[in-house]
């Protein structure tokens, strides 16, 4: 099994990704990631090797996600956005023996304080002193790939995915045949190989690598795939998701790549123009985190007699994070469509329940268990709750991960013997099997379904010179559903600002990590052992 073998089975004619105002055939694709693949060969990568991804949303991110693969490596997305020591931080962790980045990460040799492993780093765009430009890298090996790749069909025996054979009927015309001697061949892994390392705060401690194999993300896709309405063969996806989130890479792309589907990749998210796309590309499938939807409830320029650009839309996917009842009922409002709701989260590939096929839409609701994913809900001490009464949702399946990257005592906590997932999230079982999420059990606050571990932020503000000591808390935000706050107490006589914190966190911290609101108190509540109370300043007034 390796997951690439799903970019196999699609009709090398009909269309897979759209960009930039072109679209990308599947087998412009395979020959694409083929090549990247004979290339990360040739420099000595091969199984369990990692390969970090500094990439945008864009098509060649999804050619070198489908390379690192195939090549039988372990694909490391990471956010391009980061600031460098962060990057930097997160390189350490995986050691990659390349780095394949774009645009401002092309300057990823030049991090802080690291000693790259790295034997080379392919960049796109402007090319870096230490960096080769990706398509010089890619197209080396181009030969490779085409001599690899003679046969018109999979030869005898090659692996399929099982479950996961497309539905979509084969183009026909001229089109059709024109890339269809390119295949990918992945090299052969087992379902228990690691096939991707995806930062996450988790649900015990600092940001860390969650360890997804092969068979955890094929495992999560079947999953999905047992919702029918889900996703479709014939279907044309938008995602103006970022790919190295796991909403992106196994909903949005996964899915694309199991169904054979299409996917409109919007690099840079503007609700009027994607709107727009949407009207002009026949999109049929939306798939957003709540701040998208809210902007396009309120998005200007569409004429309320005139038809709607989401008229060809039969569906809308909110996801890695509470969706605000009233901006549901805004969308809906305006387009006359509904959008489900899902829960999951990394250590689950993500996907573990979806109000999508249950035939109704409560607020508040993410729906009911996928098929194949037990859920129960547990008191403090690990036993089932009563009907109707709250708690920790525990989670278990074969789309759950196998720990975390080189972090024992991390996955212990997490992880419980017989399988089962402590989600550290809080729920309620509705009288009709509904799960809804309530509480977190943990600190974490989520930014526009981007996970932040207040520790993390703490430990920034608290460098800056005049600080004594610092709270980070979430608040709620009708935009991002939350937002970092940073509650301070100064030093005796220091001369700390909100703009010199504020510095230091833009330095150290990717943008949606750092605080948007700085607040300098007397003094902060501790409990009786000198903690401070993170709760007690929540449930103050902002």
């Amino acid at each position: 099994m390796n997951l690439a073998v799903l970019a196999d089975q699609h009709a090398a004619g009909d269309p897979a990704l759209y960009e930039g105002g072109t679209w990308f055939t599947w087998g412009e694709v395979r020959r694409r990631a083929g090549a990247a693949a004979a290339a990360l060969v040739a420099l000595g990568v091969g199984p369990d090797d990692r390969v970090a991804i500094v990439w945008p949303t864009s098509v060649d991110f999804v050619v070198a996600y489908l390379g690192v693969l195939a090549a039988g490596a372990v694909a490391v997305p990471l956010n391009p956005n980061s600031p460098a020591n962060e990057l930097g931080r997160e390189l350490k962790v995986v050691e990659p023996a390349v780095v394949l980045a774009a645009g401002a990460a092309a300057a990823v040799p030049r991090v802080p304080h690291v000693v790259l492993p790295a034997e080379v780093v392919a960049a796109m765009g402007e090319k870096a002193r230490e960096a080769r430009v990706w398509e010089e890298f890619s197209a080396a090996r181009e030969e490779a790939a085409e001599v690899a790749a003679q046969d018109t069909a999979p030869s005898e025996g090659a692996e399929r995915a099982e479950g996961l054979e497309p539905t979509k009927p084969a183009t026909t015309g001229p089109e059709a045949g024109a890339d269809e001697e390119h295949h990918l061949h992945p090299t052969p892994r087992q379902e228990s190989d690691l096939a991707v390392l995806l930062f996450t705060s988790g649900t015990a401690g600092d940001p860390k690598a969650a360890m997804l194999s092969h068979g955890n993300l094929m495992a999560n896709l079947r999953q999905m795939l047992g919702i029918p309405e889900i996703f479709r063969a014939d279907d044309v996806g938008l995602v103006a998701l970022p790919l190295f989130h796991v909403f992106g890479l196994n909903v949005a792309l996964g899915l694309c790549l199991a169904t054979g589907a299409a996917l409109v990749l919007d690099t840079r998210f503007d609700a009027a123009a994607s709107l727009k796309q949407v009207h002009d590309l026949g999109v049929t499938t939306l798939l957003g985190v709540p701040t998208m939807f809210a902007a396009w409830a309120d998005a200007p320029g569409q004429d309320a007699n005139g038809p709607s650009p989401l008229a060809g839309v039969r569906r809308a996917i909110s996801g890695a994070a509470a969706l605000d009842p009233e901006v549901a009922s805004r969308f809906e409002s305006r387009y006359g469509i509904t959008i489900w709701q899902g829960y999951g989260l990394t250590e689950a590939s993500p996907a573990v329940s979806t109000s999508l096929g249950t035939g109704r839409n409560r607020p508040g609701s993410v729906g009911r268990p996928l098929p194949g994913v037990e859920v129960q809900l547990v008191d403090e001490d690990e036993e089932p709750v009563l009907d109707g009464d709250p708690g920790e949702i525990w989670v278990r399946g074969a789309n759950v991960f196998g720990g975390y990257w080189h972090d024992p005592k991390a996955t212990s906590k997490v992880l419980a013997d017989d399988g089962w997932l402590r989600t550290g999230d809080i729920g309620v079982i509705g009288e009709e099997g509904d799960l809804f999420v309530v509480d977190r059990s943990k600190d974490l606050v989520i930014v526009s379904g981007f996970n932040v571990f207040p520790a993390e932020v703490e430990r920034v503000v608290a460098s800056v010179p005049g600080v004594a000591e610092v709270v980070v808390i979430g608040r709620p935000d009708a935009s991002t559903g939350e937002t970092v706050e940073a509650v301070i107490v100064a030093a005796p006589g220091g001369a700390v600002t909100e703009e010199l914190v504020r510095a230091y966190c833009a330095a150290n911290l990717t943008r949606y990590k750092c605080p948007t609101s700085i607040r300098f108190v007397a003094e902060l509540p501790h409990g009786l052992v000198g903690k401070a109370l993170r709760k007690a300043l929540r449930d103050r007034p902002a």
